[in-house]
């Protein structure tokens, strides 16, 4: 088993070596590969794309419905407030390489197909509601109650409470969860590739790995740090300017 394995490394270092000398520069694979890695790219921008847009439009309202929920909160119940924690609690815990094949069901009946972008953006649109759902009851719940009980003193109603009081408070804590949720998105969209979803990381293990190419692997990673990196600057630049505290 040993010398099998020891084989095996072998055979993929030489063919490595070979890769490394056929006389192609790592820029002549760029020119070589342009088209495939702009639509890689296009691919990974509209998974993270879609499953933000499901972080805002569905995970900040499941998150202000975990934080009202709670014990002592407006709309305090406590059989709510448990059903959805479990939920989110399940999905959060779930790893999500199986939660890509255990949705595969529920995929192909609501987009008519288990393969492509669009299906590979319905598991992790799923996350992303349950992810950024956590963190934005966390930034709610920093907020002072002192805020609360000073808009019910004013007469305000509880939907104005949650627009112009609660959400306005929590708005640094509130980018700062989305910058964090979206670099957990482009983790995460490195891996739908099992499911023919495409992105920069299904490129770097088909152009990169497969083909003994290490220097195109080694060109997505810096390409994945570099964007990380950028939407991190981002955010923390629009919470700290959001922050009037």
């Amino acid at each position: 088993m040993i010398g099998t394995g020891l084989n095996e490394q072998a055979v993929l270092f030489t063919s490595w070596l070979a890769s490394a000398s056929d006389g192609m520069s790592l820029y002549d694979k760029l020119v070589h590969y342009q088209t495939e890695i702009w639509k890689s790219i296009g691919q990974t921008f509209e998974m993270v794309g879609i499953s933000l847009l499901a972080a805002i439009l569905l995970g900040l309202p499941v998150g202000t419905l975990l934080y009202l929920s709670r014990r002592g909160q407006m709309y305090e119940n406590r059989t709510l407030s448990m059903v959805v924690n479990t939920l989110v609690n399940v999905v959060r815990s779930f790893p999500f390489l199986l939660l890509v094949v255990f949705l595969i069901p529920f995929t192909r009946l609501l987009v008519g197909t288990s393969i492509g972008t669009i299906a590979a953006s319905v598991p992790l649109a799923i996350v992303a509601i349950a992810h950024y759902a956590r963190l934005a009851e966390q930034s709610l719940l920093e907020i002072p109650r002192g805020v609360i009980e000073a808009a019910r003193s004013m007469g305000s109603s509880r939907l104005q409470i949650i627009r112009k009081f609660l959400y306005p408070e929590a708005r640094s804590g509130l980018v700062l969860g989305l910058t964090s949720s979206t670099i957990s998105f482009i983790s995460y969209s490195t891996v739908v590739g099992i499911v023919g979803g495409g992105g920069v990381g299904d490129f770097a293990i088909r152009y990169g790995y497969q083909r003994y190419e290490m220097d195109i692997t080694v060109f997505i990673i810096i390409l994945m740090i570099i964007l990380v990196q950028a939407v991190q600057f981002a955010g923390s630049r629009l919470a700290a300017w959001l922050d009037k505290r």
